[in-house]
């Protein structure tokens, strides 16, 4: 498959002078449709960082990023935003699920913040709830949901619509071990479904669900490795 995310010689700079922090160095990185990458590495070596910059959420100091071939540094404010809900899910460590949302809502948030009709989008977030075994409980609000279905009611939210980038920051934090399986599963049921992801952990083990490895030090990619991991676990199949 073509690439949906192209990092091109992309640095980022906080500060200047003595003060000046370079949290990342002429990082390379593509990842094609379908593809899971994991990122790895010591805290401060860029990892989030590399993150919020392929989702344009912030912009590089130096360097191209490319979303589904367009250059993101050409677009206006506008085109940003639109791109973001049109064609990036995220998942963030803290979920940034609405407590006055029901989970069905949270999930078609970002299509009628598109201009989709409530109805259809509803619908759209009903099909996906439903893939992920969490239909009976699309009317519950976040606060009346358990660590797990909070969790996937947020990567349902990041999948809905014509997604094609996954960023996904540390997306098992705080689960226990079946909870963070049954979260992976579902980001390789997404990525086979020809979605790009870019999954940062600190957990070798979940890392290892990824197609590939990347590691960060100092802001630069020091090392990439191909996982064979996820075939052999998955067999193709999404845990309930």
């Amino acid at each position: 498959m073509s690439a949906v995310l192209s990092l091109r010689q992309v640095s980022k700079v906080y500060g200047a002078g003595n003060a000046a922090v370079h949290a990342l160095r002429q990082v390379d990185l593509t990842v094609d449709g379908g593809e899971l990458v994991a990122v790895m590495g010591p805290s401060g070596s860029g990892k989030s960082t590399l993150l919020t910059i392929a989702g344009s959420l912030e912009e590089p100091t130096d360097g191209e990023v490319l979303v589904c071939g367009d250059d993101v540094s050409t677009m206006s404010t506008d085109a940003q935003a639109r791109m973001r809900r049109r064609a990036i899910g995220f998942v963030f460590q803290d979920l940034n699920l609405l407590a006055g949302l029901s989970a069905v809502e949270n999930v078609a948030l970002p299509l009628e913040l598109d201009g989709v009709g409530a109805r259809a989008a509803r619908a759209a977030g009903m099909r996906v709830l439903e893939e992920l075994g969490l239909a009976e409980r699309a009317a519950a609000f976040p606060d009346d949901l358990s660590g797990g279905e909070r969790q996937r009611v947020a990567i349902a939210r990041a999948v809905v619509g014509d997604r094609r980038l996954l960023l996904a920051d540390e997306p098992t934090g705080a689960l226990d071990s079946a909870n963070g399986e049954a979260v992976m599963r579902m980001l390789r049921a997404a990525c086979k479904r020809g979605i790009a992801g870019v999954m940062v952990t600190h957990d070798a083990q979940l890392a290892s669900w990824a197609d590939r490895v990347v590691f960060l030090r100092d802001g630069r990619i020091v090392d990439q490795t191909a996982s064979t991991g996820p075939d052999a676990m998955l067999a193709g199949d999404v845990a309930p």
